[in-house]
């Protein structure tokens, strides 16, 4: 039998934490993602916040003019010149801006183990730049889908994403392809589908992750690709500008930069209820150098299920 005399003087549990030290994690936040989009992007610093991209005038038409065979040393060399466009397109970047207001009495009492301002600085650093990726792809002024000229655009054949389809995008960035985005459930239906067809794709490891592949270009995920009524979209990607790709614009040299660029944090003071603010601004905007530096394909269907054998 139990003595009850006993158990009533064992130190409990509850009783015994109060004297106790809790290691304690910093603030999780579920709606940070890995944004690989951020890291397989060149960066280009801009100056004066505006970034030109100068082509050529009709480019299948450039009026290029060699000597070829035996021409005579007496005769005239042909002549020839390549035009540009005179009125180029410019982008501007674009400012994603908060205020993060703190107490200071909260930060000076409560900071320990963790800095109440630097935890709240990176949490407000880290949303914005989620909003910077999904900027990056559905801004309307500059986003990688708006910038999709139509004759790169294509709709799926059947409406599943099959090997097809990405076969087609493929042809449309046939010059260095650099990667597929989309969203995670269009990743997985493409993986049923080529599962079914008996090709099941190969997988790379990038950033530590693992990625499927389709002829050796990675099918990186984002929840930024939007999926609306059951169909989303899949882009494929050149990148860098000495392939004429798409590259990430920002402004370097900030006042207050941190680790991320075109990021600027300035303290903007105290009030006189002792609250200290911080505007946190991130100057952002990308450009497609050519037009077939980016593909859509359309109307891709994520809904679509098989049983197998």
């Amino acid at each position: 039998m139990t003595d009850p005399l006993n158990e009533s003087q064992a130190l409990g549990d509850l009783a015994a934490r109060q004297l106790a030290n809790a290691t304690k994690t910093n603030a999780q936040l579920p709606s940070i993602t890995p944004r690989w989009l951020l890291d397989l992007l060149q960066w280009v610093p801009v100056e004066a916040g505006i970034y030109r991209v100068n082509r050529v005038v009709n480019p299948d038409q450039v009026s290029i003019h060699v000597a070829e065979g035996e021409a005579g040393l007496d005769d005239d060399l042909p002549q020839t010149f390549v035009d540009y466009e005179t009125s180029p397109r410019e982008f501007t970047l674009r400012p994603i801006s908060t205020i993060l207001d703190v107490r200071t009495r909260v930060a000076d009492l409560y900071s320990s183990p963790h800095n109440q301002v630097a935890e709240q600085l990176r949490l407000t650093i880290e949303t914005i730049k989620e909003h910077q990726e999904s900027a990056l792809i559905n801004n309307p002024e500059y986003g990688l889908l708006a910038q999709a000229v139509p004759e790169q655009r294509v709709s799926t054949l059947t409406g599943p994403p099959t090997p097809d389809d990405l076969d087609g995008l493929i042809t449309k960035v046939w010059k260095s392809p650099g990667f597929f985005l989309t969203h995670p459930l269009g990743v997985a239906a493409f993986g049923r589908e080529a599962t079914r067809r008996g090709v099941p794709p190969a997988t790379v490891s990038l950033f530590g992750s693992q990625f499927l592949t389709w002829r050796g270009i990675p099918i990186i995920p984002s929840d930024k690709v939007q999926v609306t009524d059951a169909t989303t979209k899949f882009i494929l990607i050149r990148t860098g500008v000495e392939r004429q790709g798409v590259v990430g614009l920002f402004q370097p040299g900030l006042e207050g930069e941190g680790q991320t660029p075109g990021l600027s944090v300035r303290f903007s003071g105290i009030d006189r209820a002792g609250v200290a603010s911080y505007l946190v601004t991130l100057y952002t905007s990308l450009a497609a150098l050519t037009d077939d530096s980016l593909a859509v394909l359309d109307d891709v269907a994520v809904d679509n299920f098989h049983d197998y054998s």
